[in-house]
């Protein structure tokens, strides 16, 4: 889950998802024109094609209003010897997927793979939340941030809002068809179109929650759905309880646990590698950490930058950073620099203390149909105050990461439209294949691997396989995970329940 981080009751979205059944009529859907990718599309190398393809902005209207979806197609390599089509879903809410990876050599070779901007997203018909260039100033602030004092919070919760009556009165009826439901409509659609009677279909991070939503809204059309870096479907909807209504989605991810987990796995790599900046023999490098946090908390330091001047670092620039570190291992190197470079850093010097009417287009737009997508989705609290309660709580878990995670979503509690079309269960639909699951067990900062465990058990046909690494996403980091997703995607062979994967190179090996 990377998303920029008002909810419909859960009968209403019951009774939508009633009125929602897949409709027969997906198959009959027109085909894909495909063409060559415009230059200005980035495509990553000119054997990618392009299309777009137009969906119901509402699938209770669909002879009604049509949005675009933008599409980037690279063609299996053997085109002679193809097998069919595999659709990619990077994570999110909010990032392009356009442009697929190859995924693996062999699942290249003898299948095209079909990445798609989502709704609201990118290249597809966006989402604009803006109409002066001056709104964008308290999202600005809001990006990435949370705050640490009871001042920073009144101001967060401020901007939040501001940028949440920006879209209210300016994004227009897609900002109420954003839920991953839809989302997982119209990718039925594209596998219609593309002429595939089942889904293939590899989605990360966010993508798992697309993967989990088709497998219960069409479970007889499901082919091979990989799910790598798995979100719990019930505690990003609802939670497992009535009154986890009232309990921010980001608290009951629990990325912050992940972020906790992977955080020592790393120390404890650190400590028996010699290679490792941060190492210090004799000394309790989680303590180390909790020193860097608690000077932090009375000020920022200065450590050198990157172009050879000083750079000020705060507490939160501090979290965010070691976040990011954590999520693939290739970074530990990098972040163990960082770590020794705070401990042995400075305190800080003291700091020195036009309007038009129509949507503009903004770099920010495919995150606010992020935060759209967030808002449907999820069951949220009204009253912001309860985020400075359950960050608190966060933080007692893991150190810093909790505020991190919580703010993300706060933006939820004053959104201004939801998403009757939103799914909320059952996730335990009989699905006409098996589910592949894949989850790193040393640790992940956005999508815990226990989160993983539970949904294996929820589904109605899952197998987890596990990478034992930290990090978020496991495909390409193991010799052993990619030939379990090629005999997956591939053949739909499952790995043996309990397997786990070794990665193919420690933290702080070159590579």
């Amino acid at each position: 889950m990377k998303f920029f981080h008002f909810a419909a009751a859960a009968t209403a979205a019951v009774t939508a998802t009633a009125l929602l059944a897949p409709a027969a009529s997906a198959d009959q859907a027109p085909g894909v024109a495909w063409h060559a990718c415009d230059p200005s599309s980035k495509a990553p190398s000119a054997g990618y094609r392009c299309a777009t393809y137009d969906v119901p902005l509402s699938y209770r209207d669909p002879g009604g209003p049509k949005i675009q979806l933008a599409l980037g197609l690279l063609p299996a390599a053997d085109q002679s010897r193809k097998r069919g089509t595999i659709f990619y879903n990077p994570g999110g809410p909010g990032n392009s997927g356009r442009f697929a990876p190859a995924l693996t050599p062999a699942l290249h070779e003898r299948f095209d793979i079909v990445g798609f901007d989502p709704r609201g997203v990118g290249a597809s018909t966006p989402v604009r939340c803006f109409t002066d260039p001056a709104q964008l100033e308290p999202l600005r602030r809001v990006l990435g941030q949370f705050p640490i004092s009871r001042e920073q919070e009144r101001r967060q919760v401020e901007d939040a809002r501001a940028v949440a009556e920006s879209c209210g009165r300016a994004a227009g009826p897609l900002l109420g068809h954003l839920s991953t439901a839809n989302v997982a409509r119209d990718l039925d659609r594209l596998r219609a179109a593309v002429g595939e009677p089942k889904l293939r279909y590899y989605g990360l991070s966010y993508g798992t929650y697309v993967g989990e939503n088709y497998a219960n809204l069409f479970p007889g059309r499901v082919g091979a759905l990989a799910l790598d870096a798995v979100d719990d479907p019930v505690n990003w909807s609802t939670g497992y309880r009535p009154q986890d209504a009232n309990v921010p989605f980001s608290y009951r991810l629990g990325g912050f646990d992940g972020a906790r987990q992977a955080l020592n796995t790393f120390l404890t790599a650190c400590a028996a590698d010699t290679r490792c900046a941060f190492r210090e023999p004799g000394t309790d490098l989680l303590g180390k950490w909790n020193g860097i946090l608690d000077r932090l908390q009375a000020g920022p330091v200065t450590i050198p930058g990157k172009d050879g001047n000083g750079r000020v670092v705060r507490y939160q620039d501090a979290v965010g950073e070691v976040h990011r570190g954590l999520l693939d291992e290739a970074k530990a190197a990098e972040l163990a620099g960082f770590l020794q470079a705070l401990a042995a850093a400075p305190a800080a010097p003291a700091a020195v203390k036009s309007t038009v009417d129509e949507p503009i287009p903004t770099p920010f737009d495919s995150a606010m149909a992020g935060a759209g997508t967030v808002c449907a989705d999820s069951s949220n609290p009204r009253d912001p105050e309860l985020w400075w309660r359950y960050a608190k709580a966060a933080d007692r878990v893991g150190r810093g990461f909790g505020s991190y995670d919580l703010y993300l979503s706060l933006p939820c509690a004053m959104w201004p439209v939801a998403d009757p079309d939103r799914y909320t269960g059952p996730w335990n639909r009989p699905t006409a294949a098996p589910v592949l699951l894949i989850g790193n067990r040393g640790g992940d900062p956005e999508t815990p691997y226990q989160g993983a465990q539970r949904t294996e058990r929820l589904l109605g046909d899952a197998r987890l396989l596990a990478l034992d690494a930290y990090g978020h996403g496991a495909r390409g980091k193991s010799v052993c995970v990619d030939t379990a997703l090629d005999r997956y995607l591939a053949d739909g062979v499952v790995p043996p329940r309990g397997t786990v994967c070794r990665p193919d190179h420690g933290p702080f090996d070159d590579r």
